[in-house]
């Protein structure tokens, strides 16, 4: 089964918090952008249909939000916070629609919390906050197996 993920990129916050990512979170040095997660797990890759995913977000409009402060889930992940949140969750709430037997994160909460995650283990950061940012698309990434190092497959642009 080769892993695939439905995020928002936000290309707006590298600046700030590449090198925090590089440092502290996995997926930075294995290709993943600064984003906010859609749907992950998404789909094996042998199992999407491209045009299905594509003619979904080509629903949504392109939104503004900023990333305003830093937060901490209950494991120690350390996170920006986007607002306005609504966007991303409905976003979610679609493709969860669409493709029912893929909740976000397998099932394992209750509630969809958009996020940006600078660190997998708690850590204290400064940060110039607000970073203002713009949701201008949705990338379908795909995980080469062998290396474990995730790459684009789509671009899917948000209208407007």
């Amino acid at each position: 089964m080769t892993r695939t993920a439905l995020i928002v990129p936000v290309p707006e916050a590298e600046p700030q918090i590449g090198e925090l990512r590089l440092a502290h979170d996995p997926s930075a040095a294995l290709g993943v952008p600064a984003h906010v997660t859609i749907l992950f797990p998404f789909l094996d890759a042998a199992d999407l249909d491209d045009a299905a995913i594509a003619d979904l977000m080509a629903e949504f409009p392109a939104f503004d939000f900023v990333l305003d402060r830093v937060e901490r889930f209950p494991d120690g992940v350390t996170w920006l916070h986007p607002a306005p949140s609504l966007p991303f969750v409905d976003l979610t709430a679609a493709v969860w629609q669409r493709w029912p037997e893929r909740p976000p994160y397998e099932g394992a909460y209750d509630e969809v919390i958009p996020h940006m995650t600078i660190s997998e283990s708690p850590i204290d950061v400064q940060l110039e906050l607000p970073i203002v940012a713009r949701a201008r698309e949705v990338m379908l990434i795909e995980e080469d197996e062998p290396s474990g190092r995730w790459a684009a497959r789509l671009h899917l642009p948000l209208l407007g």
